[in-house]
Order: structure tokens, then sequence, then C-alpha cells
């Protein structure tokens, strides 16, 4: 039985994380490791707890030459979390050479980009998250501007290494993401009452700073560290 609760883990990652597309992020990448588990016979806390946690330094380290994910792994050990979740956060980033070997290491980082790229699909659809379908997904996929710091081969490569089809992957991610879509995504603004009122532009959540695959990725919502 997992020592470290939900709470506290919640806690831990406001206090590291103040951001709050990134916070969004990690709620995320938590629902579709949830989801996952019971395909692997993982234990959902563990697996949920890896995903809320595995971005918890990006913010305050988002250097990956001697920053994320190091940080993270000391504090995360420090607190006692389990040996395997530590481990599982480590192989996320791929620069700093542990294999995924697990299932939960390989559907965190099956899920980790693939999270973020729906929710950016989600912001530019007036229906969000509700009836996304693969198809829309894959469409957006094939468009190269759109959340361009997402590898479309590390999507397609995650679902290749978990073993699962990869429309079916996109229909497990999307449906998780979609049962706690409240929490994914931001408030839309109520539509003026005034016809005299002219439209403001409103902040596109999907330019907001996500980590990315490298460098040059980390600014990008859809891009999870490359992981």
């Amino acid at each position: 039985m997992l020592q470290n609760s939900r709470g506290e883990a919640w806690d831990l990652l406001c206090e590291w994380t103040q951001s709050d597309s990134l916070r969004r992020h990690m709620l995320a990448v938590e629902a579709a490791m949830r989801a996952y588990a019971p395909r692997f016979d993982g234990d959902a806390d563990l697996w949920g707890l890896t995903g809320l946690l595995h971005d918890l330094d990006y913010e305050r380290y988002p250097n990956l030459e001697d920053g994320h994910p190091r940080y993270a792994l000391r504090e995360l050990e420090t607190r006692g979390y389990p040996p395997e979740l530590v481990r599982a956060v480590a192989s996320h980033a791929p620069y700093l050479g542990v294999p995924r070997e697990s299932p939960m290491e390989q559907a965190l980082f099956a899920v980790d980009e693939l999270s973020g790229f729906i929710l950016a699909c989600a912001y530019v659809r007036p229906q969000g998250l509700v009836g996304m379908t693969p198809k829309s997904v894959k469409k957006k996929m094939k468009t190269a501007a759109f959340a361009a710091a997402v590898s479309r081969d590390d999507l397609t490569q995650g679902a290749a290494e978990l073993g699962v089809d990869f429309d079916e992957h996109l229909t497990i991610v999307i449906s998780a993401l979609a049962e706690r879509r409240d929490e994914l995504l931001p408030a839309r603004p109520e539509p003026s009452a005034d016809p005299a009122a002219e439209p403001q532009p409103s902040a596109d959540p999907a330019a907001e700073p996500q980590p990315g695959a490298a460098p040059a990725a980390e600014p990008q919502p859809a891009s999870s560290d490359g992981i």
C-alpha cells in the first residue's frame, strides 16, 4: 500500500508548480495513467501518482542539461515515494539514459506528450474534449504547424512500445481526459450580452508553456519532456 497519499502529492505539486497550464498537464497525465493501470494489472493509485508528479520540478528547473527531472527525483526519494515511481519519472526523460522497461514506465512515455497534444486539440474545438475522436486527433497530427514541438514519431512510438494499437491508444487517453474535462480545460468566457461589444481576443491556452522533448520544444502546451 502506498504510504504517500494523493492529497500529499497534490500539495507537493502545487508547492513546486504555480502554472495552471502545467498543473492541468500533470492532471491529464494522471488521468491517463489511472486509465491504463488496470490493463496491465497495475496499482491505479501508484500509476496515478506517477503521472501526477512526473513533471514536479519542470517549472523550477526547466533546463534539461542539469535540471528537470533530477531535482524531482531527489525530492521524491527524500519523501519516501516508491522506487518504481521514482524510476518511472527518470525513464520518461530519454536524455537520462534510463530505459523504459516496466509497463508503468512505458505507459508514462506513451501518455505524456499525447495528453498534452489532446488538450491542445481540445482548446481549439468548440466542444472541447466532448465528442473528440481518434480521427480528429490524427488529422491535427498531420498539420505540422499545430503543436509543432510535439514529435509525432514519439506519439506513435509510445503506443508501439506499450503494445497498443494507436487508434485504441487515442481512444483510451481521450476518454480518460474527457471524464475530467472540467478540471483539465480552462473555463471559456461567457458570450457578451451587449451586441455592440467587440469580441476580445482570448489567450490561447495551447500557447502556455509546457514541458517539451527538447529545450526548444519546452514552451509548447502539448509537449511533455520528450517523454
